[in-house]
């Protein structure tokens, strides 16, 4: 069998076809924190939308905001999961494997 570069040339665009879908599926998902008196509105792609602070102290603020963030973070990782689920061997071919 001869090698095909250009089947992986294939591969490579449909993984990033993938992931600027990923990107968009991201922009469109919204986390919304409310901690200590702090609204926070986060996109899955990490975008602050909305921050209502109700003259709350710095370090309220900066909890609330790592809270939201980590939140955003779970859902992109569940997001890649997916999508990863569904790349099959490429992955693995990725990988290097042994």
């Amino acid at each position: 069998m001869a090698f095909n570069p250009f089947g992986q040339l294939g591969e490579l665009k449909k993984m990033r076809d993938q992931a600027m879908q990923m990107q968009r599926e991201l922009q469109s998902e919204i986390v919304e924190v409310s901690k200590r008196g702090v609204y926070v509105k986060i996109s899955g792609d990490q975008k602050i939308i909305e921050l209502k602070t109700n003259d709350k102290s710095d370090d309220d603020i900066r909890e609330a905001v790592n809270e939201a963030v980590k939140k955003a973070q779970e859902v992109a990782a569940k997001k890649m999961q997916s999508m990863m689920g569904g790349m099959g061997g490429l992955a693995g071919m990725l990988g290097g494997g042994k």
